[in-house]
């Protein structure tokens, strides 16, 4: 039998930004942080400024949660449920630190890793038995571990399959082990609401409640071909195996390359120039390449897409003659084809930029014209990513950049 572990951090990126403060209280006990209560235990979350309508909930604490805070709601709506809410803003560096940490402890239990998000992941312990013959002491060993090293606390399920382990470790939080397997599924698993199950949406449970069926113990002792005429086939087939605690699914360690890269920025404010949208591409352009030349790879297509005020979406893309990893013809290119795509009149609320068709083998066709300067564009692209990477993304931006004019929220 398998043994799958699925490990969660417990309220990610609150807990994150919880753990910074507290290590700068500890490193400067003058400051006035030293003296603030912990994010966890007060009501508060992550989230934008409450003055833009943009801004939502990206993480809430548990104290927050008994006000009624939901995830992804708006942080005005959760000002007014709970007007003393204390707002810690977003930092996806700190995050991606503080993911990493967590990962390079997981990595030294087992090679078979699977980074399901980024603050989740699963393990595969199946042949570990002679280093940890006990999978909840090793369980517990590693939630204590992170605590005590990162700061923060996991939860951690343990069964014979990922659907298993990932129900078991959504059970009572925080700082908790808890195990699933097949002979405790109809004790543990049965009694939840349905909606609990695993990938099984609201309107799927809308539906099965409307036909009695409020328990995922209800959904396991149904018959399958009627949930499978309820919900469709594939969702229905799924659900009703996940409802009786099926699941083959291996612990894939390695992730599928990516078929692209790519890159968008929503506005606060209209696009209404052409000047502004060329900033915004350039930008666009640079960032894309950047994490295009750091996998070293290239691309032969460029698309790029545009939003009006009217919330429809309307792309074009091109071909190119030769793959490419460069910002300016990457930045030329999608500016060609902003000019095919937008009227300049009709007001941006989106505007994104993709590349595509990927060359992983390292080749690129060179060019009869301008070779000697793609050559010097691609040197100047190489230092500008030498001096982020040691210096930070903000030590230099190119000509041109985005402006400070332009209010934005990227994603």
């Amino acid at each position: 039998m398998r043994t799958i572990f699925h490990i969660d951090v417990n309220s990610a990126y609150l807990s994150w930004e919880a753990t910074r403060r507290r290590r700068e209280a500890e490193q400067h006990p003058d400051i006035e942080t030293a003296a603030e209560p912990d994010l966890r235990e007060i009501p508060s979350i992550i989230g934008g400024d409450p003055s833009r309508r943009t801004s939502i909930v990206l993480a809430k604490s548990v104290p927050a949660k008994k006000y009624g805070i939901v995830t992804g709601e708006p942080v005005s709506a959760a000002l007014r449920k709970c007007p003393g809410l204390v707002i810690a803003p977003s930092d996806f560096a700190l995050y991606s630190e503080m993911s990493h940490a967590f990962k390079a402890i997981l990595r030294e239990y087992t090679p078979v890793v699977e980074e399901f998000s980024i603050d989740e992941c699963f393990l595969d312990m199946t042949g570990m038995q002679r280093m940890y013959p006990d999978s909840v002491k090793t369980a517990h060993d590693i939630k204590d571990r992170i605590k005590s090293e990162l700061g923060f606390t996991v939860n951690i399920g343990i069964s014979s399959n990922k659907l298993l382990a990932k129900m078991a470790s959504d059970f009572e939080k925080p700082d908790k082990v808890h195990t699933l397997f097949p002979d405790e599924i109809e004790e543990k698993m049965w009694p939840l609401p349905v909606g609990e199950l695993f990938l099984c949406g609201k309107s799927s449970a809308d539906k099965l409640m409307r036909l009695h069926m409020n328990t995922i113990g209800d959904l396991a002792k149904a018959d399958e071909l009627s949930i499978r005429a309820i919900l469709g086939n594939k969702t229905g087939s799924m659900l009703w195996h996940y409802a009786n605690g099926i699941d083959e699914t291996p612990v894939a360690a390695e992730h599928e390359a990516p078929k692209g890269y790519s890159n968008e920025i929503t506005f606060d404010d209209n696009i209404t120039t052409w000047e502004q949208g060329d900033k915004v591409l350039l930008h666009l352009a640079d960032n894309v390449s950047a994490r295009i030349r750091r996998d070293g790879v290239k691309a032969s297509c460029i698309s790029v897409t545009i939003r009006g005020n009217d919330m429809k979406k309307h792309s074009h893309q091109r071909m190119l003659d030769a793959p490419t990893d460069g910002t300016s013809r990457t930045y030329e290119t999608a500016r060609e084809l902003f000019r095919q795509l937008w009227d300049g009149h009709t007001n941006l609320r989106l505007i994104g930029l993709a590349m595509t068709q990927l060359d992983r083998d390292g080749q690129q066709q060179i060019s009869l014209f301008g070779g000697e300067t793609d050559e010097k564009e691609r040197s100047a692209d190489k230092a500008v990513d030498a001096l982020r990477e040691k210096f930070g993304s903000d030590i230099i931006k190119r000509g041109g950049m985005l402006g400070s004019d332009i209010k934005v929220r990227k994603r």
